[in-house]
């Protein structure tokens, strides 16, 4: 494989790779598609996944020569789309449905897709929290009050990030509007759950996934990218949970 070979399929391995993870994929996952990739072109591949770069190097099985890179991660929202789509796209490469070239090209298509409509993302994720508020017990009131907060704060949420606005600051202004529509059952002496009203509105703010990753990424060795993402995760809930005692406190309300 001459030099430009080996430096395109490193190239492409490395877009692909922060790709993957930005789009919320596990450490062993990314790893486990870069090297089926590589391993198609005739390749084997060293990566390592820091917080905001990955190192990858590609190395050409007859000739040894070699191509490192460092790429940056375009944070962007986690999609399950492209998560999937993505980790198809190395299975194809590797059953030689796909030349370089091919690839390369379905790659662009699958990250030039359209995000989900964030409008219907919204409403899906209201129904979704106040199905949870009836798991935990909530009464109809509770469960119309948290669908509206719901709603609300995930409006603010699109509009702030639509803004590029901090995260770690959209996250307490969006939990402190959910809590402040949240405790209408408590002003307004609204059915007879009202502390579950408060507890389920901003439970669509709760950062799961990267929770979850963390755990994958320690289960699997990848101890930066753990704490890395534990970190993210657990940031992310403290401003949640400052949100949500900023709206109980203006609200003046002591659950």
């Amino acid at each position: 494989m001459e030099h430009n070979e080996i430096k395109r399929v490193n190239k492409f391995v490395s877009d692909y790779a922060t790709e993957l993870l930005a789009s919320g994929a596990t450490a062993a996952r990314i790893e486990k598609n870069v090297e089926r990739i590589a391993d198609s072109f005739g390749a084997s591949v060293e990566i390592t996944i820091l917080p905001n770069h990955i190192i990858i190097t590609t190395t050409d099985r007859e000739t040894e020569h070699a191509y490192s890179s460092v790429a940056k991660i375009r944070h962007h929202a986690i999609s399950f789309y492209r998560n999937t789509e993505l980790s198809q796209l190395s299975w194809q490469i590797n059953e030689g449905v796909l030349g370089f070239d091919e690839a390369r090209e379905r790659y662009e298509k699958i990250i030039s897709t359209g995000e989900n409509n964030p409008w219907l993302v919204m409403l899906l994720v209201g129904f979704a929290n106040a199905s949870f508020c009836r798991l935990f017990g909530g009464d109809p009131w509770a469960m119309l009050v948290v669908l509206i907060a719901t709603w609300i704060g995930y409006c603010v949420k699109i509009k702030l990030l639509q803004h590029h606005w901090d995260t770690r600051m959209v996250f307490i202004i969006s939990a402190f509007c959910a809590t402040v529509v949240g405790s209408s059952c408590y002003v307004y002496h609204l059915g007879n759950t009202p502390e579950l009203a408060v507890g389920t509105s901003v439970l669509f703010l709760v950062p799961g996934i990267p929770f979850i990753n963390s755990i994958s990424d320690l289960i699997y060795g990848h101890n930066i990218c753990f704490l890395s993402r534990l970190i993210q995760a657990s940031v992310l809930t403290i401003c949640l949970s400052i949100g949500l005692c900023l709206g109980l406190m203006v609200m003046n309300i002591n659950v």
